[in-house]
């Protein structure tokens, strides 16, 4: 059974609609109207072989903040409601992810409790058109609306563009090993018998 998720958004904001498929390639359809943050994605869903389409309507005449920080809560809720019970995953999943002068760390539990720890000083306020502080705000939100913990830390780095890259093939190699299954997890990773 493929674990595959529509989601859709809208507010005054933003009109957004996700199709994640955790199963999938990584084949990707992704257009925010953030050249940066579409690239970003395009790498979270090669990297992880996940499929992703997603298409942002928001208003970027005011800024990115909405259309980045909404693309985190509709990812993470399509990838939630994609792993249904959650019977059967390794649950938990790392990497350390090197991209040239970047190191990045990224480790995740779906554990059904939302926490984020980021740790990544950014040295220039944009990258291509995204805000490089907008990079912790859809961490943020996808993490809270998955119910996951997620932990971002950047160990080291010059390039922002590179640091950027390797959180987002990081966290898309962590996601990619904890929804993955694992023959002898029968039921839920828990002691409590959920997740």
């Amino acid at each position: 059974m493929q674990r595959t998720k529509v989601i859709t958004r809208k507010t005054k904001e933003t009109d957004i609609r996700a199709t994640l498929n955790l199963d999938g390639t990584g084949n990707s359809a992704i257009k925010t109207g953030i050249g940066f943050f579409d690239h970003m994605l395009e790498g979270f869903s090669r990297h992880g072989f996940f499929d992703l389409e997603l298409e942002v309507n928001g208003d970027l005449q005011v800024d990115g903040h909405h259309s980045v920080e909404d693309a985190g809560i509709v990812l993470g809720t399509a990838i939630r409601e994609a792993l249904g019970d959650k019977k059967g995953i390794r649950r938990y999943g790392s990497c350390t992810l090197p991209m040239d002068d970047a190191l990045a760390l990224c480790a995740v539990d779906l554990c059904g409790r939302p926490y984020f720890a980021f740790d990544c000083a950014f040295t220039v306020e944009k990258v291509g058109g995204l805000d490089t502080e907008l990079i912790r705000e859809f961490f943020y939100a996808l993490s809270y609306s998955a119910g996951m913990n997620l932990h971002i830390k950047m160990l080291s780095g010059i390039n922002n563009h590179h640091m950027a890259e390797a959180i987002f093939k990081a966290f898309a190699r962590a996601l990619d090993e904890a929804t993955g299954k694992d023959p002898r997890i029968q039921d839920v990773l828990s002691t409590k018998g959920s997740l």
